[in-house]
């Protein structure tokens, strides 16, 4: 099952739809107007979101071009707080990451680089056995849900960036219970869009270079991920494919578990506020940058995989960014 969240008309009311079998329409879910409503309800119903979805019931079919044409479509959950929506990731965390981070941060002097240290302590003891802890994770902070983009929306370049590059990831999607417990609401996937190139610059500013709008959906992933999640990066400039790759994720092509990783994000209690909403990002292993790729303003990102339905798009556009004025009290 696939969910979908979008307007009815231009910024209006919400409505949270399954995708159909054929993909061609949306069946707007009865009772509840967003995913993290449903959410609520099954948590509150003790029910998955399947039985929650066909006991509520489908009550209209809208059709699916319409709503992308129209730019009627949402992230597939928001929070109405958008400052209870945090959007933080893992890196160094896919078996095919660790050579183009590592060839960022070359050290003449040292046998490996802090990255490919990072990588290797994810090889020996990123998938503990049941019950156990592994080794944690590289981990960053993205912004919270006023910095999420909607799919089909523009993705900002700041007059300050020195670059905008995707990386298509898949992403995990938590709403925290009353009683403090993580619920994975379930999956999508993502553009983890970040600054390349001031990464490159030290190792150190890898915290800025993630502090940029990202964009996840348009659809949500009810149920298991699968152990390989196949897809395809591309860069589209002026209508035409400009570059393309393929790329894998999912448990069997990542050095650690998602449990491993769930659990080194949800052991700190502050990440455990009832109520809030929690999209992670996995990590990847394909980038354009290492093909020396240059974005530019205007180029379009698609990342698609099997089994999430449509492609999230989105264009690159400049925006300026004024120099921060602080004022005294």
């Amino acid at each position: 099952m696939r969910l979908v969240q979008f307007f009815i008309s231009a910024k209006s009311e919400t409505r949270l739809a399954v995708v159909s079998g054929d993909g061609l329409s949306l069946e707007v879910v009865d009772g509840v107007d967003s995913t993290y409503a449903l959410a609520q309800r099954a948590i509150r119903d003790g029910m998955g979101l399947a039985d929650t979805i066909a006991r509520l019931g489908l009550v209209e079919s809208v059709d699916y071009e319409t709503v992308v044409a129209e730019g009627r479509l949402l992230p597939p959950i928001t929070h109405p707080d958008p400052a209870h929506m945090l959007m933080t990731g893992t890196g160094l965390t896919h078996l095919g990451s660790a050579s183009t981070r590592s060839s960022m941060h070359e050290k003449a002097d040292a046998e490996l680089t802090d990255s490919m240290k990072m990588f290797k302590w994810g090889l020996e003891g990123g998938k503990p056995a049941p019950g156990e802890v592994g080794a944690e994770p590289e981990w960053f902070f993205k912004g919270d849900g006023s910095w999420v983009v909607a799919p089909g929306q523009a993705l900002e370049l700041p007059s300050f960036a020195l670059d905008g590059g995707e990386e298509p990831e898949v992403v995990g999607i938590y709403l925290i219970a009353d009683d403090g417990t993580p619920c994975r609401v379930g999956y999508a996937i993502a553009n983890e869009y970040s600054d390349h190139v001031l990464e490159r610059r030290n190792y150190l500013l890898l915290a800025h270079s993630k502090l940029r709008t990202s964009s996840f959906g348009p659809e949500l992933l009810v149920g298991a991920l699968p152990a390989v999640v196949t897809g395809v990066s591309r860069i589209l400039r002026n209508g035409e494919v400009f570059w393309e790759k393929g790329f894998e994720s999912g448990e069997q092509r990542m050095s650690h578990s998602l449990d491993n990783l769930e659990h080194h994000h949800f052991k700190y209690q502050g990440f455990r506020r009832p109520g809030d909403v929690h999209v992670h990002f996995f990590g990847t292993s394909t980038l354009s940058i290492a093909d020396q790729v240059q974005t530019e303003p205007g180029d379009v990102f698609e990342i698609s995989a099997e089994g999430f339905g449509r492609p999230l798009r989105n264009p690159v556009v400049r925006t300026h960014a004024p120099t921060a004025t602080i004022k005294p009290l």
